[in-house]
């Protein structure tokens, strides 16, 4: 190959290269606009009342209606629903005897539990 051919195709090469560079160099200067999330509550959807007895255990005692979790759930939204309804006469269904292993008794921890649901509930009012 001649001089002058391996100039012109080396010549030609850099050209081909510059070419894509120049044109990414030019591109929009603009970002687009992202749309508005809304916030997101720090509470789960709904009533979510599980979430104030999560100490309960939820396995069936024999002779007993329900387990521990599910009376706790369903005294909790009583007394959500009903503000005259103290949480010791919400709870009064559920046991007092202390389970060996398990911190607390299933009554006190249905007495906590309505204690900060009612908390909880205080503080999304003063929010809003």
């Amino acid at each position: 190959m001649k001089l002058s051919m391996k100039l012109a195709l080396s010549l030609a090469v850099l050209a081909l290269g510059l070419v894509p560079a120049t044109g990414i160099a030019s591109g929009p200067n603009y970002a687009p606009e992202h749309p508005a999330h809304p916030t997101h509550p720090t509470t789960p959807k709904g009533n979510a009342y599980g979430k104030y007895c999560k100490g309960e255990s939820k396995e069936h005692v024999k002779g007993e209606k329900g387990t521990a979790f599910s009376t706790c759930v369903k005294a909790v939204a009583q007394a959500d629903k009903n503000d005259d309804l103290t949480a010791r006469k919400a709870c009064q269904e559920l046991s007092k005897k202390h389970v060996k292993g398990e911190q607390g008794t299933p009554f006190s921890t249905c007495v906590k539990g309505v204690a900060q649901m009612r908390k909880d509930k205080a503080e999304e009012e003063a929010q809003s």
